[in-house]
């Protein structure tokens, strides 16, 4: 069923907006009627349901009539009574299961809207065109999922009342006018005045709720950033003032909720008195008119019954109104989202008639960046050959393979394509799933080819170096591999997939030079496992023209030459001048192991050799690209990235005990659940706390006085029907003075209820906003604390969760049921004391009632908490995934794999239904028995009615039955709410959870070091130890080393040497096991980590920029001039870029520094370093993203502006540190040798043989 009506719903989904794409607008207005179509039949359904019960509701008071004519008339036979008893019990029964009926399908439709929506955002998700994605980031995609899909959810479940609660007022009224007469019209004008007041307060409160989700989306949006970029925020202290960020837009949020509730506390006012407003107007009006009409017990009951009938749809409209008007918000989204433009599938053709795969004349502009075009006249590409795509940072490269894949807006020409493609994009795209999962990428798993992939790609090391080989699982975003380790594995998927065509835009940069020829000879180049299918190469490495079939060179996004590498060589155009600026050909020809070599020497005076016989102008140098990966993970014959967190077999020791090395290969823990009571009276303890001691406390106390004023006002009618029973002998003069006094003093008790309801909502509001905002703070405060290493374990997605999911019950579902909760239980309390003070009898039955209760309640919180929280914990993998899926959209497409993600998606959703719908259905259980004892209730206090009914007064009785009809009601409300009350505390102590997590050290201590510390900048490291978690082996084994000022030094080693480790040690971000580091003869561990952080500078492996201005990305703190900054762009060579953009320093970033290119990120991640102006500076292969130029720059800034610092270098090539004073080599852990490069050439060890494999040898470091 439910995989039909999602159908369906896809299907007329997509019909519409073809119909109104036309519209210049989106289309709107169609989401709802689309979810009527796809399931009217379960509405009809529970319509009919509903609406039996509702008549149904009318029939108690009724019997109420005739059973207090019976106890007044003492004439009639005791079995009428009994008659009447027992058919109050048979009517309430009847009226429960009926109810129950169409709860059940409500709720369960609920789940299917939300679940439709969810499915049909993904799908959508999936086919969307750029355009449309660039207007939402990830996270407003996501809250869409989460939130609005939700809102659709709970609106269903209630959607009926829209026409019951109106269907209930009118037949309410028909029967108090037979009770009554004319005067019910008093009582149904004070109704028609609240309507306005109603629709005023309402559409204020829809301005609010627009605000607050504005405030809300955009937190989300920094907090993803955060967390996304946490790493950076430790490397630079630049915490506090992204917490400030936060902090200030969350006080914004705070002030918008405090009006809303305020409001909210408004319109509670109006409502808790309009029922016993409207009844006080009937009654005055009805004895006022003439002094024949006498209030006496029956009428007065009677009326009193159906007026509280009235008080359930009155107070549900308002609330209904405001629920839909919050979904409208919703809908407006949803519909601007599901009916935006969808990719367009004709730009790429498959047409067979051309022999070639063709690219036609065609203009493309990449809408991602905006300014990017790509102009291509006609180009056209043979099967099976390998085509190189050239030219400088922002030319247009990736814009063609964009263009290729369709993902560019085109606006003349077309592209053929005759074949399946392969797609390995520029910055890896890996999934949170095994390593094996990542390349087979939905194919069936063949041992062979696999193993065939793993050897091309080079993967076999690394492969003994994870704890669980080929099925380690790989966090999110590949957190827990390098960054060439992560390039490796997106090439072999690629690999794996044995599609026709395949193009590779730089997959070679992420990788070291000796791996990258690895790759080239094994896998893309003429002799590779691909040689058969046609690829196209984008690459900044000129070493491998020469064996390319045909080279495209662009020049700011036109095509300017077309042809082999010889041809374009002798043309001595734009190619040959590019070639020449950065190869200055040598033609000395000289001998060494390899044979014979052409060496060549470079600008920066080193030469290196390309491993081929023949003698060729060509020079083997790669550029490295950054990884999506946000640690400064490193690459090949480097570091296994510095969050390794499989370190436990790094030094490739088996593991004894194999149940240990399981735990070192599950790196993402499962998320943690609790189970049993909410260690319960602790968690409200806390959120109390919260509040406010002073608050908690008033709340109650004013809560419970207004319920004392509500029974004394029903006591006092009570009264005062007998009186007028009695009395309506006496001469009617008097009565009618009594009357008048009488309503006065009711007027007096209901104005009194209603104030305080008023107040109690209105402090109860500010406490929960308090309450909302410090365990906000407290959660932000901690979260930025907490040790590098939680984040390493711990996905984005389940920390986003406590500030989206957890925050948002805490500050809108908590408060409300809270107040619910009070109301309800004092509520029930009042019934029973009146029924008890009418009825003596009564208090025997309250024992075993209270037990059955309590027994059932026990039984049913107990299993629907445990629901509630795998719900949450079932939830988490959703956003993940459909996270994950928007990050890799361009991969997925280019290998049409929508339908399998499509499909998991479905899975993953399935998987939380499984708990949701026992939750349903659970409820249903609980209402059945409780309604049951309800109706016992009314039962008993009928039935005693009836035994004692010559001792009791006609207006007791009458009070103490019509009590116990509201009883059923209420208590089924009580149990609901607190179970919904204890489920929504869970959010409280998953926020708390986050809020104790342990800390790192002090940002600032006592020890402070001197204001210019460092100021020589010299380091000292003394048997350091460390390891990345307690349990796991040692990543440094006892480090010692002296380190002078200004020495410039190199650190190398293979992949899992723990270079990265050593960086992230001079940062603390892991602490030491044993030994300490000094700087400038201060330890290190001693002093605060903002104090020591804000002293070193670090340019990483990947620029992050966060949205914001630019400025702000450069100085987040606001301490330096406009000056200083612009002095430092025109270092970095930004100057000009700046200056020509419109706001200029104030230019935006978008999420994730989207609309600068990496190179230029790069660039800016060097004018961060340059303002920093710090003693010590650390490059982490800082020039991985840039072209030859830009290289070239950076170095020269960096041996100019930095020549007074010590630096350390971690070099993935070996060229970058030759001119290094010293290198230090590490392996496994240790320093195996640390000296001057001429030195350990000459040693022939460790670095020898690393330099032999980069083709640097001995004589040429003399040519320096």
């Amino acid at each position: 069923m439910e995989e039909k009506g999602k159908k369906e719903d896809e299907k007329k989904k997509k019909k519409k907006d073809k119909e109104k794409e036309k519209e210049e607008n989106y289309p709107n207005a169609w989401l709802i009627t689309t979810i009527y179509k796809t399931f009217k039949g379960v509405l009809l359904e529970s319509a009919f349901f509903k609406l039996l019960q509702d008549l149904l509701a009318f029939v108690s008071p009724q019997l109420l009539k005739l059973m207090i004519s019976f106890t007044q008339d003492k004439s009639s036979y005791a079995w009428e009574g009994y008659l009447y008893a027992v058919l109050l019990l048979a009517v309430a029964i009847l009226q429960s299961l009926l109810l129950q009926q169409y709860f059940q399908r409500c709720f369960v439709l609920g789940m299917k809207v939300r679940t439709a929506l969810m499915a049909a955002v993904y799908k959508k998700a999936l086919v969307v065109s750029n355009e449309a994605r660039k207007e939402s980031t990830v996270g407003e995609t996501v809250n869409l999922m989460s939130a609005d899909a939700q809102r659709f959810n709970d609106v269903t479940n209630f959607i009926h009342l829209l026409w019951s609660c109106p269907l209930q007022i009118i037949v309410s009224i028909v029967f108090l006018w037979f009770e009554l007469g004319p005067s019910v019209l008093a009582g149904l004008a004070v109704m028609v005045l609240m309507v306005p007041i109603n629709g005023l307060l309402a559409t204020k409160a829809r301005k609010i709720q627009v605000k607050n989700m504005k405030f809300k989306d955009k937190r989300l949006k920094i907090m993803n950033e955060i967390l996304n970029g946490i790493k950076i925020l430790k490397l630079y202290g630049w915490e506090p003032s992204f917490q400030a960020q936060v902090e200030g837009i969350r006080g914004k949020e705070l002030k918008v909720m405090r009006k809303f509730a305020y409001l909210s506390s408004v319109s509670t006012f109006i409502f808790s008195c309009a029922p016993a407003l409207v009844s006080l107007a009937t009654f005055a009006v009805f004895v006022g008119v003439s002094s024949d009409n006498v209030l006496t017990a029956e009428k007065a009951f009677t009326s009193i019954s159906l007026f509280n009938i009235l008080r359930f749809p009155l107070a549900m409209l308002p609330m209904l109104i405001a629920a839909i008007v919050q979904t409208s918000v919703s809908r407006k989204r949803l519909e601007k989202f599901l009916g935006g433009d969808d990719i367009d599938s004709d730009i790429v053709r498959h047409d067979p008639s051309f022999s070639t795969f063709t690219i036609g004349i065609c203009t493309c502009f990449q809408p991602f960046i905006g300014t990017c075009k790509v102009h291509l006249s006609s180009l056209s590409m043979s099967p099976g050959r390998l085509v190189a795509v050239v030219g400088a940072v922002g030319s247009g490269k990736s814009s063609l393979m964009s263009a290729l894949l369709g993902e560019m807006h085109c606006t003349k020409g077309f592209i053929n394509i005759q074949g399946s493609l392969a797609f390995v994009p520029q910055q890896a795209w890996i999934q949170n799933a095994t390593l094996r999962d990542n390349i087979l990428f939905g194919s069936p798993h063949e041992e062979d080819r696999f193993q065939d992939v793993i050897k091309a790609c080079a993967l076999g090391p690394d492969l003994e170096l994870l704890p669980g080989g080929d099925l380690t699982e790989i966090g999110e975003k590949g957190i827990n591999l390098s960054g060439g380790q992560k390039q490796r594995v997106s090439l072999a998927r690629a690999a794996y997939s044995q599609a026709d065509i395949y193009l590779l835009d730089d997959p070679l940069s992420a990788v070291d030079s000796h791996v990258g020829k690895h790759l080239f000879d094994k896998v893309i180049g003429p002799n590779g496992v691909l040689k058969e299918k046609t690829r196209i190469l984008v690459t900044h490495g000129v070493s491998f023209l020469p064996y390319v079939d045909e080279i495209v060179v662009l020049v700011d996004g036109v095509v300017s030459e077309v042809g082999s590498y010889k041809s374009l060589r002798a043309r001595k155009g734009a190619f040959s001048e590019f070639i020449d600026t950065y190869a200055q050909e040598q033609n000395n020809q000289m001998h060494s192991e390899s044979g014979n070599n052409a060496f060549i020497s470079l600008h920066n005076k080193i030469r290196y050799v390309c491993c081929n016989d023949i003698s060729l102008d060509c020079f083997s140098c790669t550029v490295i690209l950054p990884s999506l990966c946000l640690t400064c993970s490193s690459n090949d014959s480097s570091v296994l990235s510095s969050s390794v967190r499989l370190r436990k077999n790094s030094s490739i020791k088996k593991v004894q005990d194999v149940g240990e090395s399981k735990k070192g290969q599950r790196l993402i823990e499962k998320e943690t659940m609790e189970t049993g009571q909410v260690i319960l009276f602790s968690v409200y303890l806390q959120y109390l706390r919260a509040m406010g001691w002073g608050y908690s406390v008033m709340v109650f106390v004013v809560y419970f006085i207004q319920n004392i004023a509500f029974i004394g006002q029903n006591l006092w009618l009570s009264d005062w029907t007998n009186d007028a029973f009695s009395f309506s002998c006496f001469c009617a003069t008097w009565l009618s003075l009594c009357e008048v006094e009488a309503l006065c003093f009711i007027d007096c008790l209901l104005f009194m209820t209603g104030l305080f309801v008023f107040l109690g909502t209105l402090l109860l509001a500010n406490a929960s906003v308090n309450a909302s905002g410090i365990l906000h703070s407290r959660l932000l405060r901690n979260i930025l604390r907490v040790p590098m290493v939680f984040f390493d374990t711990t996905p984005i997605g389940r920390v986003v969760n406590r500030f989206a999911k957890d925050i948002f019950t805490v500050d809108e579902a908590i408060p409300q049921s809270f107040r619910s909760w009070i109301l309800c239980l004092l509520g029930v309390l009042g019934t029973l004391f009146v029924i008890c003070l009418a009825t003596p009898f009564f208090t025997i039955l309250i024992v075993p009632l209270a037990v059955v209760y309590y027994f059932v309640q026990r039984f049913y919180v107990a299993t629907s908490r445990q629901l509630r929280r795998l719900d949450s914990v079932s939830r988490s993998p959703i956003y993940s995934h459909f996270s994950e899926t928007v990050s890799g959209l361009s991969v997925i497409r280019a290998y049409g794999h929508q339908d399998r993600f499509l499909k998991h998606n479905e899975i993953t959703i399935d998987g939380n239904l499984k708990s949701v719908y026992p939750w349903i259905v659970s409820n249903r259980w609980l209402a059945i028995r409780l309604e049951f004892l309800g109706n016992l209730v009314v039962f008993f206090s009928a039935l005693f009615a009836v035994i004692s009914r010559d001792s009791l007064d006609s207006g007791l009785v009458g009070l103490s039955i019509s009590y116990a009809l509201n009883v059923t009601q209420t208590l089924n409300w009580l149990v609901r709410m607190t179970s919904e009350l204890e489920t929504n505390i869970v959010a409280v102590e998953r926020v708390s959870e986050y809020s104790e997590l342990e800390n790192e050290a002090k940002w600032v201590t006592d020890t402070r070091p001197p204001e210019d510390w460092p100021t020589k900048g010299k380091l000292r490291f003394e048997n350091y130890k460390v390891r990345y978690r307690p349990g796991l082996d040692l990543v440094l084994h006892g480090i010692t080393c002296d380190i002078g000022s200004t020495e410039k030094i190199g650190i190398v080693g293979r992949t899992g040497a723990g270079k990265s480790s050593l960086t992230n040690c001079l940062f603390r971000i892991i602490e030491a096991a044993e030994g300490r580091i000094l700087i400038d003869g201060v330890d290190i561990s001693l002093i605060g980590l903002h104090d020591l952080r804000n002293r070193l500078t670090i340019i990483p492996q990947d620029p992050v920029l966060f949205s914001g201005s630019l400025r702000m990305n450069l100085d987040p703190f606001d301490r330096f001039s406009d000056e200083d900054i612009w002095r430092v762009l025109e270092l970095s060579h930004l100057k000009e870029y700046v200056a020509g953009l419109q706001e200029g320093l104030q230019h935006e970033v978008a999420e994730g520094g989207e609309n600068l290119s990496v190179g230029q990120r790069q660039l800016l991640c060097l004018a961060r370093a340059l303002l920093r102006k710090s003693r010590i500076l650390i490059l982490d292969e800082a020039t991985a993203a840039v072209d030859l130029e830009t290289d070239d720059l950076i170095q020269t800034t960096i041996r100019k502006e930095f020549s007074h610092c010590t630096v350390l270098t971690i070099a993935h090539r070996l060229h970058s540190i030759m001119d290094s004073s010293r290198v230090m080599v590490l392996d496994a852990g240790k320093i195996v040798e640390f000296d001057s490069p001429d030195n350990l050439l000459e040693k022939q060890g460790h670095f020898y043989s690393m330099a032999k494999d980069a083709g640097i040898t001995k004589d040429e470091n003399t040519a320096l």
